[in-house]
């Protein structure tokens, strides 16, 4: 029995004026510390979440992972009860209707069988090829979507994916490497952890900055997380809608360096692809930056009646429905140069940031965000990546970050945005390394990573 048959039977259950929508996993995942393979886990769960949406607009939710005849009926009693002590909604747009979405790539057979046994395996491939004690974990999984409604709408994909992190570390030294696609084969789990050790060997005796505005060279892993977390609001149309967006104003006006091409393209094989949304939308390519003129944002049904848009496919599940669409295929144009170290000669004296962590948004319409570095930040000088530095806390505009670029690299990674909680939904970020001229360091932690 597949996904769509289980939303199809939570359908029948709620009766008229409602959606299904079913989320399937098997993962696994493999983790390990000291370069010991621990806490193996394997999940396979199936969640139900039930929409009633009734004419003049009331709603209600329910979600459960009871999928058996009984627990769907309560499923969609519950739903409809709280649809009917709800206050109407006129403005609410009504379920979508069918409409075909498109093929896409995503689903590998090798990857989707992939069980506990072979996900430690692979993690304990990436430890014997580290020659300083390594953290981290291996995962994969196979998920399903399914969306049904009473309109006829009928949706369904089946989609896999794997991880691998490691975190090579002493006391006093820290590096950080990580790989994902949706096909295992594709990670190169020793390289993996050779990227870790290299750049954690790096880091001994590491010296603190002095607060200021630097030119900088980032690295995927911290571009990626950097831009996900701005593009939440930036690139939303309910945050354009309620003027939270730095889009706001701003749709047909250069805003960022001409070198700047950004677009949401879940359909892209090289990120993690989706066909439809959780509404059961087909997703579309959306050009949010072309040549640093900002040209569009992604919309669901509810914030595009209130934009005066159609759905690019952009819904998130209906309990979480609040926050907005949500841009979860970022891709940024590769530039010209060949290797970070190009892009290091380009910035001559500035700071070099592997990846950052505890990012947090200061301001959503200014594009504030702030963070700390870490697990490698170095000294540029001269043109050439030089001394080791430790965490330190930045507090930047993303706008100004992105207004002056004077390189970016030829080569993409598609970089890892799920943290694995909840329903398994992967998504991942694809972004070539980037030089900016205006990254603020405002202070200093501890030690180059732990």
């Amino acid at each position: 029995m597949s996904a769509l048959d289980t939303a199809r039977r939570a359908l029948a259950a709620a009766g008229e004026h409602a959606e299904a929508v079913v989320q399937r996993e098997r993962s696994g995942l493999a983790r390990f510390a000291a370069s010991e393979v621990h806490q193996p886990t394997l999940i396979e769960n199936e969640v139900a979440c039930v929409r009633v949406l009734l004419p003049d607009g009331r709603s209600g939710i329910a979600v459960g992972n009871r999928i058996d005849d009984e627990g769907l009926a309560a499923l969609g009693r519950r739903a409809r009860e709280a649809a009917e002590s709800a206050p109407p909604d006129p403005e609410s747009p009504a379920l979508a209707e069918p409409a075909r979405p498109p093929e896409v790539e995503g689903c590998d057979e090798d990857t989707a069988a992939l069980g506990a046994e072979a996900q430690a395996h692979a993690a304990a491939e990436a430890i014997a090829a580290a020659t300083l004690p390594v953290y981290g974990f291996f995962t994969s999984a196979v998920s399903e979507l399914a969306v049904a409604s009473s309109t006829g709408v009928e949706a369904e994909q089946r989609m896999t994916d794997a991880t691998i992190t490691v975190l090579a570390a002493t006391d006093e030294i820290s590096g950080w490497a990580t790989a994902t696609s949706w096909r295992a084969e594709d990670l190169d789990l020793a390289g993996c952890a050779r990227e870790a050790v290299g750049r954690a060997e790096r880091t001994r005796s590491a010296g603190e900055l002095t607060p200021g505005r630097y030119r900088a060279v980032l690295e995927p892993y911290a571009l990626g997380e950097l831009l996900e977390t701005f593009g939440y609001a930036c690139f939303s149309g309910l945050a354009l809608a309620e003027e939270r967006s730095f889009f706001s104003g701003r749709i047909g006006e250069r805003v960022f360096d001409p070198k700047v091409s950004i677009a949401d393209d879940a359909l892209d094989p090289r990120n993690l692809p989706k066909a439809f949304d959780f509404e059961g939308v087909p997703k579309q390519r959306v050009q949010l930056v072309e040549e640093g003129v900002a040209r569009g944002v992604v919309w669901d049904r509810d914030s595009g009646r209130r934009g005066g848009h159609e759905s690019t496919g952009h819904a998130l599940p209906a309990p979480l429905r609040g926050w907005g669409p949500t841009a979860y295929a970022l891709a940024l144009d590769g530039g010209d140069a060949g290797s970070v170290e190009e892009l290091a000669e380009l910035v001559g004296d500035g700071i070099y940031v592997t990846r950052v962590h505890y990012v947090g948004t200061v301001g959503q319409r200014e594009g504030i965000l702030t963070g700390m570095t870490r697990d490698g930040t170095f000294r540029i000088r001269d043109g050439k990546i030089a001394e080791p530095l430790v965490n330190h806390r930045f507090t930047l505009s993303m706008p100004e970050l992105l207004a002056d670029v004077p390189g970016l690299t030829r080569e993409r990674r598609l970089v890892n945005q799920d943290d694995f909680y909840d329903e398994r939904y992967p998504h991942g970020t694809l972004v070539p390394a980037l030089a900016t001229g205006c990254f603020a360091i405002t202070g200093a932690g501890s030690g180059p990573g732990l």
